[in-house]
């Protein structure tokens, strides 16, 4: 790793891919900043960042922002940080399958063919990281998260498999996965909530009036929630290490998913992880 080399990060706007952005940029890496909307874009710039507009809903958009990183980068893209997603609350049986395609196309589908975009020019300087920032739901469930629960689930999946696939190679494949960070992540699965469930018309109406206050900030931040500079340490060292971890475990509940997962039993795993639903939902 050098200093210099390029590193294209999604989903930069706010939180942690702004942070990241940020940080990296600091620590003297050559960022390219992407965000879906454009006063994002022109925000981003303001920093001294090279940007892009990218909607990872969009095919189109895709493939435009990796020939513009590849142009900007004079195929020398040394790193692919996917962040961009969002979270869909919401019970399951409430989850319409347009809603749920909706989840996976940004944070599934959308990272995935970026990912494949930017592979050939890594193979080509033989070297590369990519960088799939998952979250604690990618280890453990919790009720009401279902549709950001599976999309988790499939970005590790994936992302296990395609490490299997690179180990000949110099590319490597690292999985981040962040326990309760401080964003707008609950703003926004807020507002994704109030457009596509019908609380009243729901067997859930009463978790869900609890949850309303949650998503709308009136309740308390979860115990042992960091700051997005926690994630930017866990990316430096997979940036930088010559062998870096297939997984990097950011905050305290983070790790207590993963020790619970090895060692109880799925009873006392639901047990335990739905006594954790139920507090959050207070």
């Amino acid at each position: 790793m050098m200093k210099k080399d390029w590193i294209l990060i999604s989903g930069c706007s706010t939180g942690i891919g702004r942070c990241l952005a940020l940080g990296l940029y600091k620590q003297g890496f050559t960022v390219i900043a992407s965000a879906r909307k454009k006063e994002d874009i022109a925000d981003l710039q303001t920093q001294g960042l090279h940007t892009l507009q990218l909607d990872l809903d969009d095919s189109h958009s895709i493939q435009e922002a990796v020939t513009a990183a590849a142009s900007l980068s004079d195929g020398r893209l040394y790193a692919l940080i996917n962040n961009g997603a969002y979270g869909q609350p919401g019970a399951v049986e409430d989850l319409s399958r347009e809603v749920l395609r909706k989840q996976f196309e940004t944070n599934v589908f959308g990272s995935h063919e970026l990912t494949n975009a930017v592979l050939p020019l890594m193979r080509r300087q033989q070297r590369g990281r990519i960088i799939q920032i998952s979250s604690i739901l990618g280890i453990g469930c919790l009720a009401y998260r279902g549709a950001y629960n599976a999309s988790k689930y499939a970005l590790e999946g994936l992302s296990d498999t395609l490490r299997l696939e690179l180990r000949d190679t110099n590319i490597h494949v690292v999985l981040v996965q962040p326990g309760p960070i401080t964003s707008k992540f609950r703003e926004n699965a807020y507002a994704a909530y109030k457009a596509h469930i019908n609380r009243d018309h729901s067997a859930h109406r009463d978790r869900y009036l609890n949850m309303e206050k949650r998503l709308a900030g009136q309740s308390a931040p979860m115990p042992f929630t960091l700051p997005p500079k926690a994630v930017l340490k866990k990316v430096t060292h997979a940036l930088g290490s010559d062998r870096p971890r297939a997984r990097y475990r950011v905050t305290v509940p983070a790790t207590f998913f993963e020790v619970m997962r090895r060692l109880l039993s799925t009873r006392w795993r639901d047990a335990i992880l739905a006594r954790i639903s139920d507090g959050v939902q207070r």
